[in-house]
Formats: structure tokens, sequence, C-alpha cells
């Protein structure tokens, strides 16, 4: 690329480092010789696009990328400009610019380059879920064909392809049309500015893609580690890859430590002792759940869960929708009823809970274990949560919990604090005392501990 650039070129050139100008030259490879729209060597036809991409987007990805770059004017007598299908060596720069390194402003008219069909100034909110439907499936088959899922088996885990529109849509939710009710180029660029992953997911399409690898612009990990330990063979996650991605960029440390699957019906069985037996002690979690209803819900506690009549955690709880709708409800701030878990107490409900009140929570599993409730009229008041279940007193399907930070360490001097009997430590031995019949005799003299935060 020689003196003879635009205006407009050399001034996007200059976002680049020196040491990235190779990188950036190096575009060269992609322009076809011999296209039959330019000169030989100029021009990027739609299968060379398909040819470079492929395997890593859908079609009909790529082709909104080929249009894209085919509607960008480089200016007045630019040299390679496109012929009528091919993309010439300007647009080419200004789109790899403008996408990697550009600003808001300089990447709403692409992403309405790809999500319209036509010339048309605005766009239509399904214009928009469908290029991000497109968009997210690139980042899923990027994920997997660049080995980076991070030990997840997406074949044991939930559909991909429902995912991919749930969260389609709920970052959609996040548009404000303009005061005509139309998407026009301001309000998509407010859009981008608001909604990270959009411009995130685009600068990963294109930079896989075209093979672009600029210095100190890393792949994000989208993705946790998942333990090694995870008995793929054995059970089939209510998690999926679009829905992991989501709630991974919600937490405080989401893509820090290994995930680890605690509990699970399927491994468990329905056992309330043998849960708590799972989320006790492991740090913060994140619990899902799946009524009969086919409604799937949870909720992340940002604390290691603990035993007593008190609530627990802070404002970085939350609680989330997975199906039918992918959504996430933080704390609004009107109290701290953020945690509440529970057992063998004559005078306190026994379960666990999040948000809301006793017998009014957002989410509550009952101690006696397959029965729950879902309270929000209209909302639950610690989350601002609606219903969350498929009805508001419902029946479990199935349950997972997953340890999502690191494992806590006593403190020095804290093993031998406390009153804790050896039934505390040993969850399995209190469910086989129960179900041999014994009389937990240590559960009726204890007082409850009270909260040393309090």
């Amino acid at each position: 690329m020689g003196n003879t650039e635009s205006a407009m070129v050399q001034k996007r050139l200059q976002r680049f480092r020196p040491e990235e100008r190779p990188v950036v030259e190096g575009l060269d490879r992609l322009l076809g010789a011999g296209a039959p729209s330019g000169p030989p060597g100029t021009t990027l036809t739609l299968e060379m696009l398909q040819a470079s991409m492929g395997g890593l987007a859908p079609d009909s990805m790529v082709r909104r990328v080929h249009r894209c770059m085919l509607g960008i004017d480089p200016g007045p007598a630019a040299p390679g400009k496109s012929g009528a299908s091919g993309v010439g060596r300007e647009q080419l720069v200004i789109f790899l610019a403008d996408s990697l390194r550009g600003t808001a402003e300089e990447r709403a008219p692409l992403v309405m380059a790809m999500a319209r069909g036509g010339g048309e100034v605005a766009v239509t909110s399904e214009q928009l879920a469908e290029f991000l439907q497109d968009l997210i499936s690139a980042v899923v088959l990027i994920l997997v064909h660049r080995g980076r899922l991070q030990a997840w088996q997406p074949e044991r885990m939930g559909d991909s392809c429902l995912a991919v529109k749930l969260l389609a849509q709920q970052m959609c939710s996040e548009l404000q049309p303009s005061d005509e009710g139309s998407y026009d180029v301001s309000c998509v660029e407010a859009w981008i500015s608001r909604v990270s992953p959009v411009w995130l997911y685009l600068e990963m399409l294109v930079a896989e893609g075209l093979d672009v690898a600029l210095i100190g612009r890393p792949a994000p990990p989208l993705l946790p580690p998942c333990g090694e330990e995870t008995p793929w063979r054995d059970v089939r996650s209510l998690l999926d890859i679009p829905t992991l991605m989501f709630l991974t960029a919600q937490l405080p440390d989401g893509s820090g430590a290994p995930w680890r699957l605690v509990f699970s019906t399927q491994l468990h069985g329905e056992s309330f002792t043998r849960m708590l037996g799972g989320l006790t002690g492991c740090g913060p979690t994140l619990l899902l759940l799946k009524d009969t209803r086919g409604h799937v819900f949870g909720g992340f506690a940002s604390h290691a869960w603990d035993l007593k009549p008190q609530f627990q955690g802070d404002s970085r709880c939350f609680l989330f929708s997975v199906s039918p709708s992918l959504r996430v409800y933080p704390a609004t701030g009107y109290n701290e009823h953020f945690m509440y878990l529970n057992q063998h107490q004559q005078t306190m409900p026994n379960g666990l809970g999040m948000g809301g009140q006793h017998g009014y929570f957002g989410l509550w599993l009952d101690g006696d274990f397959g029965r729950g409730h879902s309270r929000a009229r209209p909302t639950c008041s610690t989350y601002g949560s609606p219903q969350l279940s498929g009805e508001e007193d419902f029946t479990l399907d199935s349950v997972e919990v997953w340890a999502v930070g690191k494992t806590p360490q006593p403190e020095e001097g804290e093993e031998g604090r406390g009153q804790k009997s050896v039934l505390d430590a040993n969850p399995e031995l209190q469910a086989m005392l129960e179900m041999a019949g014994k009389t937990l005799h240590s559960q009726g003299l204890r007082e409850p501990q009270e909260d040393q935060d309090q």
C-alpha cells in the first residue's frame, strides 16, 4: 500500500501501531487475482470472503460482511475502488480499521449496513435481531473451531440454537428508538456504546474471519474454564454456550477460577441435604432450576452459603431467567434480603431463598425438595424480577449448582472455632441418620449462631 492511498485510508492506518502495519498490509493475500469484477489482484469477491471465513461464520453472516464492505465509500477518485461485486483495497482497510479500532460513531454505520437488506436510512428491531443471531452464531463457531471452549462440552449442554435467539432478543431489548419510533444511526450508536458485546463479538468475527492478529488485542475469554472433574458422560447441563457467555459477563469474576459442578439432581438425586453438602463452603455459586413447565431460571450467590436463620450475601447477588427469556435482575437496593438458607428449624422457614421476604421470595426452593415458588407482585422487592417460574408455585424438574469462584480458605484459627457438630461437616451422614429414623438430638439443643456481620 503506497502513497496513492486516499486521505481517509491514511487516517485509518494511523490507528494501528507501527508493528501492526505488516498485518494490515498483509491483507493483499485476500484480494483476488484475476477477479472478474476488477483488475487482477485488486478486489475481494464474495467467494473469496467465503473461503476466508469458511467454518467460522454462517454464510448469511459472510454475505452481510461483504455487503457492508461494498457499501463503504473510500472517498473521491480513490484507487482500488471496487467493482460491482468486488471489494476494493481501500474499502477493506476502512472496514478493518472501523470494526477493530473504530468509535461507536464509526461502527454504527457498519452494523446498520450488515443488518438491513437495502438502502434504508433506519433499521427495524427485527433486522437487528436477525443480524445478532448471525453474529452470535459466528462467535459460537469460532469458539468451537478455534478450540476455545475451555473444556465445556456443547453436545452435553442445552440447545444453542434456541439460546442464540434468546441472547439476540436480550441484546435487542436494550435498544431505544428515536422520537419517531425508528432505529436510525444515532440509536444504533448509543446502543453499541451501552451494549459492549455487540462490538466485542464484531471484533472477534473480523479478527478471526480475516485472520488479523493485532498486538495487544488477544481474543477475549468469553467462557470461564470448566473444571476437569465435570462428569460430562453422566450429566446434561441446563447451561448452553450462548447462555454461558451471557451469564459469565454478569459475574464479578466470571472468567477467573474454573467452574465446578457441585450438585446436580441427575448425579446426586432429589435431596436437599445433598444439595447443601455441595453448595456450602465452596464460595460463590450459580444455582440453576428447571420447572416442569420448562422454565429455566436461577440466581447468583456472591458469598458462600451458610446455614442460619438470617439473610446473607451482598448487592453483587442477582436473579436471572434463561428460558423462555434471557434476562438478569440485579439488586435494587430496596432491602438486603439477598440470600437465605435454613434447615431443621421449627420457627423459621426451611429452604433456600433469594430476594423478597419469607413466604414471598423471588426464588424459593423448599427444604422438602421438589417444590418451590417465585412470587413477584408485581416484582421482587430485592431484585426487581418478575415471576421466573411457569407457575407461582412450581414443581422442580431438575437443579444444578456450579461453584464459580475460588474455594475459600479458612482463616488462621478459624478451623476450631464455632459450635458446629460433626453433622454440620458431613451432611451425607446426617441424611443417612434421617433415613434410618434416628433422632438428631443436637439439632434441637443448638441455638442458631448470630450473624457476626450484623
